[in-house]
C-alpha cells in the first residue's frame, strides 16, 4: 500500500521525470531460518502476544485499506517465511532495469496469490523472475549461490539502521526526509515538494559570460 501511495503521489508530481527511485532491502524477520514457515496469523499471535481474533481483525483491516488501493490482498490463508533470496534476487533485478517490475510481482505473489513464495523454493521465485523479464537461468544460479548478491542485501540493512529504519514501509527523500507507514498520498506528495523546493540551486561560479565546452572540448588561449 504505501508503494501504491507513493506512485501515486509521484505520478502527479511536477518534477516526476526527475526523481530516481531505488528499492532498498530490509527484512522484517531476519533471524528466521530459512525453511521456518508458518501461518501469518500464528507469527502475528507469538509476535506481538495478540490473540487470533485480534490478529485476524488487524489482516481484515489491511485488506479493506488495500482494496480502497485497487489492491487484492488475501486475508486468510497467508504465510509467513524468510525473505533473504527474495532481497538478493532484486539487487540481481536493479542490474538489468527490472527492480520495480520484480517487487511489484513479488508483492502480489505474497499479498495476492494462492500459492506461497517460500514453501515452493527456488521454482517459485524464478518463475516470478522471469515473468519480471529476468534470464530464468542466470536468476537459478544466482539463488544457488549463497553469496551472490548476499553483501549488497547486508549493506542495505546497515544504512537502514543508521537512517533509524526500524519497519516497512520506509522512504527516504533526497537523504534528507524520511516517511514511515504507508502514509495517504497527500503526506506523500507534501514530502516530494519538500524536498525538491530544499534543493540548493546550484551557485555560478566565475564570469557568467564565459563560453561552455562542447563535445570537443574548450578552446585553448593563445599567447602573445
Amino acid at each position: 500500500m504505501g508503494k501504491a501511495r507513493f506512485e501515486k503521489a509521484l505520478a502527479a508530481f511536477p518534477h516526476r521525470d526527475r526523481v530516481e527511485v531505488v528499492h532498498r532491502s530490509f527484512e522484517l524477520d531476519p533471524g528466521r531460518a530459512k525453511g521456518d514457515v508458518q501461518p501469518v496469523i500464528t507469527m502475528l499471535t507469538g509476535k506481538y502476544g495478540m490473540s487470533e481474533a485480534q490478529a485476524q481483525a488487524g489482516e481484515d483491516n489491511l485488506g479493506a485499506q488495500a482494496a480502497a488501493e485497487g489492491l487484492d490482498y488475501r486475508t486468510r490463508g497467508r504465510d509467513h517465511g524468510n525473505t533473504f533470496d527474495m532481497h538478493r534476487l532484486l539487487h540481481f533485478a536493479k542490474e538489468h532495469g527490472r527492480q520495480d517490475r520484480l517487487v511489484g510481482i513479488l508483492y502480489r505473489a505474497n499479498f495476492a496469490e494462492e500459492r506461497s513464495v517460500f514453501t515452493e523454493g527456488a521454482d517459485r521465485l524464478v518463475e516470478l523472475a522471469a515473468e519480471a523479464g529476468l534470464d530464468a537461468g542466470a536468476a537459478r544460479a544466482v539463488l544457488a549461490d549463497p553469496d551472490a548478491y548476499a553483501e549488497e542485501v547486508r549493506a542495505d540493512e546497515r544504512e537502514a539502521a543508521r537512517l533509524g529504519a526500524t519497519g516497512v514501509p520506509f522512504f527516504v527523500l533526497d537523504r534528507t526526509y524520511g516517511v514511515s507507514g504507508a502514509q495517504p498520498a497527500e503526506v506523500f506528495t507534501q514530502a516530494l515538494a519538500q524536498a525538491w523546493g530544499d534543493r540548493s540551486p546550484l551557485q555560478p561560479v566565475g564570469r557568467g559570460d564565459a563560453e561552455a565546452c562542447g563535445p570537443d572540448g574548450c578552446a585553448v588561449p593563445q599567447n602573445g
